[in-house]
């Protein structure tokens, strides 16, 4: 089988190589990939600014789907022809991330699906949404658990109450679209007009240009009539959090998803105090999410919004893309 191989970080250390096709062993499944999506993790250990150090060589990129080809012994989850997605976390299950092992993360310690055949422990695998094709799939495992898991499964977010998401990406677009499906209300801020327009048209009931309003978080007040919002997803780091801090509501919640806006700056704990706000990491989620978030896809017939798709043998080209930040959703990679 081909495979694309990260042998040393920069976009020269991906190289294409010949591989056995692996065998699933005891309670593992052979899946032949169809699609892999990218995230911003993917970009970051490519380039070598993640902030963990991941050991070479890899096969890069966590989200992926596939039919399984194989199974070995003992398997009782699925069967041959079966159409999985990969969990990130390939031994959290369920519960709080206390259960989650750090060592197990797909696309980095553990190889990716950048292959065209993968082998999965049985336990990190789910069923994939059966009104999605391999190209909507695909997107799921990162982006979309990461929303659900950070206004549902932690959330529990309800009708009537307001969201604010940040930015156009991956997360933000699954985090307004859930939030829409749960009957609450989307604000979204971004530095383009144009993807401000595309989130209403997806159901966000005000845009916000932060570039022409650094004080965004004055207008979300406004927007909520003094009250501020119940749920912010917040993915610019400590240089959006203050922004994020004024715009929520008391006893409101921020879901900390990335850092896109660098990771050094202030925080002020007494404006958390003030207000009494919950502020909580999302690392991605667990696999009971990820199960009952493909329930609710198949229930509500959510799409998810596709930016581009590129052959997977360009993923240099397609992380590129990604990079440039001119992507309106997710990038898909289709074998």
């Amino acid at each position: 089988m081909k495979a694309i191989i990260l042998k040393q970080t920069g976009f020269d250390g991906l190289t294409f190589e010949e591989r056995a096709i692996p065998q699933p062993r005891r309670q593992e499944i052979l899946i032949q990939v169809k699609a892999t999506a990218l995230n911003y993790r993917d970009l970051e250990i490519v380039e070598g600014r993640y902030h963990t150090a991941i050991k070479l060589p890899l096969v890069p990129l966590s989200d992926g789907v596939g039919e399984v080809v194989a199974i070995g012994e003992d398997v009782t989850r699925f069967k041959v022809g079966d159409r999985v997605c990969a969990t990130f976390w390939q031994r959290w299950i369920g519960g709080s991330f206390r259960m989650a092992e750090p060592s197990y993360q797909r696309g980095g310690p553990l190889d990716g699906l950048l292959s065209e055949y993968a082998v999965l422990d049985e336990q990190g695998a789910v069923f994939a949404p059966r009104n999605l094709t391999d190209i909507e799939a695909a997107t799921l495992p990162c982006a979309a658990v990461t929303a659900w898991h950070a206004l549902v499964s932690e959330g529990r977010i309800r009708a009537g109450e307001t969201v604010l998401v940040q930015g156009t990406g991956g997360v933000s677009l699954f985090a307004l679209q859930i939030a829409r499906a749960a009957g609450a209300r989307v604000i979204v801020t971004s530095s383009s007009d144009e993807k401000l327009e595309r989130a209403r048209a997806l159901g966000a009931a005000n845009g916000i240009n932060y570039r022409r309003n650094p004080d965004w978080s004055s207008l979300v007040v406004e927007m909520t009539d003094g009250r501020g919002v119940d749920h912010i997803i917040e993915v610019g780091g400590p240089e959006s959090f203050e922004q994020s801090l004024k715009a929520a509501a008391r006893r409101g919640q921020i879901n900390v998803i990335g850092y896109l806006g660098g990771s050094e700056g202030m925080i002020n704990p007494l404006d958390i105090f003030r207000k009494q706000v919950d502020v909580r990491g999302i690392p991605v989620g667990s696999r009971e999410s990820f199960e009952a978030m493909n329930r609710a896809i198949e229930a509500v017939d959510l799409k998810p919004v596709i930016s581009r798709v590129f052959p997977w043998a360009d993923v240099e080209k397609a992380m590129r893309f990604f990079a440039a930040g001119s992507n309106f959703g997710k990038v898909v990679l289709q074998f």
